[in-house]
Parts: structure tokens; C-alpha cells; sequence
């Protein structure tokens, strides 16, 4: 799709909003399983776009593009079925605090568990850096936590606007033009520029779009300020590759690498894949199905599959 084309079609849906927006997916983590959720597959009325389905079910753009391959995006059609792909690999890291997932277009956050309580995990779909504005990888904290606040655009960004003739003034205030929305939490990361905040144009959420901040529906980032508090850590990953159990049964996730951040060599390559789901074995006796996995790997659709040959298919979850 052109730029051009594309920023139109956000403008036209730039103020779309719902009458039932999904709150956000908590899920208990149960012993070793990192495979939660399951697919849902829904009926696209005439007027359904992916922009509104995917925030009446809780996921971006882009994951729900990815899911629903030859699918038009912008006119999926009356009777359609469409699969929501709600379906998830913990990330590999730990399970504490906040994980922005770039890859995938989505953030987990870890509740602290108090005493014998299950741990749970709660996601919410959101958009990352665009090309070259790069989202940094790396542990880092929230350092600030601001309603209703005051956008002070980088001068980065400000010339940037500038030289596409739509400058910028030093300081935009709370209101209806502010990009951050109502509520928004400083990342420790030098140059204080990276937030976590909402949006006044939720069109945008789950895509590579933003300067590097981390943006979420107006919805849920109101809900997810109230449970987040200064000092919680925040790890940035970028793993568009994701392997997990649930159960006996392994799964392989996989998503296309963001744009400006294109794995080279052998890292986005079956090779690589491989070595993940070898990995990911080493501690049980299984059979790998390698024609499923390249397919995973070839059509990148960001739903985690079942990659295991003999009698632990007959356990599989639904699958779109």
C-alpha cells in the first residue's frame, strides 16, 4: 500500500470508535505451559474493517492482517470469516513486570503474585517505531506516570514535521490534538523521549508507526495505568520467533520481522528455527513435523502452530 494511500485510510478511521471494545486478556499461567488462549474465528459483517474488529476483540492491526492472509483488510465482506488470533507464546524472558514484544505488535504485563495465588499475565495489543524510529531494545523501568499530559516533541521530530509542512509547536497541550492521549508513563531509557502512553487516533494501534514510544487504545491504557507502578521493570524484546508448550504438546510462533529491523544472515532462516525448536526440545523426547514448521516459518501468520508429529497431535487445542 502507498504512504500516501495509507495515511488517508488512518485519517478516514481516525476517530472510529466502538460501542464494545474488548477489555484486556488476563490469562493464569498454569506450571510449565507458555501457550495461552485460543483462536476465535468470528462472522465479518458488510461494514467490519480489520481496524474495528481487531479493537472489539482485543488485538492490532497487524496481527489480525497477518492472520487472515488474502483477506481485504478494509472490506473483508458481509459473511466473511475472519480469525481473531488470540493465541499466545509467553516471550522468553522473565515473568516479572512488563515485556513490549516488538515483533508481534504486543505487551504482557506480570501482576506480582501474593502468596499462593496463580500467576496471571495480561495483554494488550500496541503500536512500536516505525523504520527509523526505531523502538530501543533492553531492560529499562517506568521512571514517571503523568494524566492528562503534555506532549514536548522531540526536535527530531519536530523538524521532521516541519519539513512536511505541518510544524509543530514546542509544547501541545491536554486536549483532543495531544497524541499521548490522556494518560502516559516514562521508560527510563537516555534521552527521557520513550513513553508508554495512549492516543487520540487509536486507528493506529498494532502498527510500526509511532517515533519510538509505545502506544495503546485510549481503553486500555487507562485501565493498565491504574495497575502499573513507577519502578516496574520493562523489558523490550524483538523475537519474531516464539516456541512453547502447553501441556505435551509444542507450538511455534511466527512473525515477520519489523521493517528497519530485518534479521540478516542466518538469524531469520529455517537454520535458525532449527536451533529454536532443538532447543526447545532438549528436555523431552519428541517428533519434530519440519514440513509444518518451514510452512509456519514460510506463511508467518503470528499463530502459534503445532509442530509435533505421533500421538501428542491427538491433544491439539482448535486451530483456524
Amino acid at each position: 500500500m502507498s504512504s500516501n494511500r495509507f495515511s488517508a485510510l488512518i485519517g478516514l478511521f481516525a476517530g472510529f470508535a466502538l460501542a464494545g471494545t474488548a477489555s484486556a486478556a488476563t490469562y493464569a499461567i498454569q506450571g510449565t505451559d507458555t501457550v495461552l488462549g485460543e483462536i476465535q474465528t468470528v462472522t465479518a459483517k458488510y461494514e467490519d474493517t480489520f481496524l474495528e474488529l481487531g479493537r472489539r476483540y482485543g488485538v492490532g492491526y497487524e496481527e489480525i492482517v497477518a492472520a487472515n492472509p488474502g483477506v481485504d483488510p478494509w472490506l473483508p465482506g458481509e459473511g466473511t470469516q475472519v480469525v481473531i488470533p488470540s493465541r499466545y507464546i509467553l516471550p522468553e524472558a522473565p515473568r516479572e513486570g512488563i515485556i513490549v514484544s516488538l515483533a508481534e505488535h504486543r505487551l504482557y504485563y506480570f501482576p506480582k503474585v501474593k502468596g499462593d495465588e496463580t500467576p496471571t499475565v495480561i495483554t494488550y495489543p500496541i503500536s512500536v517505531g516505525k523504520m527509523d524510529w526505531k523502538t530501543p531494545l533492553g531492560l529499562t523501568r517506568i521512571t514517571d506516570k503523568r494524566t492528562k499530559p503534555i506532549w514536548y516533541p522531540p526536535e527530531s521530530v519536530r523538524k521532521e514535521h516541519a519539513a512536511d509542512g505541518r510544524p509543530l509547536p514546542k509544547a501541545v497541550p491536554a486536549g483532543p490534538d495531544n497524541p499521548l492521549g490522556n494518560y502516559a508513563m516514562r521508560l527510563g531509557i537516555p534521552g527521557g523521549a520513550y513513553l508508554i502512553h495512549g492516543t487520540n487516533n487509536p486507528a493506529g494501534v498494532g502498527m510500526q508507526v509511532t517515533h519510538g514510544c509505545i502506544r495503546m487504545y485510549p481503553e486500555d491504557i487507562e485501565q493498565f495505568f491504574k495497575m502499573v507502578a513507577v519502578s516496574t521493570p520493562v523489558r523490550i524484546v524483538h523475537q519474531p520467533y516464539k516456541m512453547g508448550w502447553k501441556g505435551q504438546e509444542l507450538y511455534m510462533e511466527v512473525h515477520a520481522p519489523l521493517q528497519g529491523q530485518e534479521e540478516v544472515g542466518e538469524l531469520h532462516s529455517l537454520t535458525q528455527i532449527t536451533r529454536l525448536l532443538v532447543s526447545a526440545t532438549q528436555d523431552r523426547t519428541v517428533a519434530i513435523d519440519w514440513a509444518r514448521a518451514e510452512q509456519a516459518f514460510n506463511s508467518a501468520t503470528g499463530i502459534p502452530e503445532p509442530v509435533m508429529l505421533g500421538a501428542a497431535t491427538s491433544q491439539l487445542v482448535d486451530t483456524p
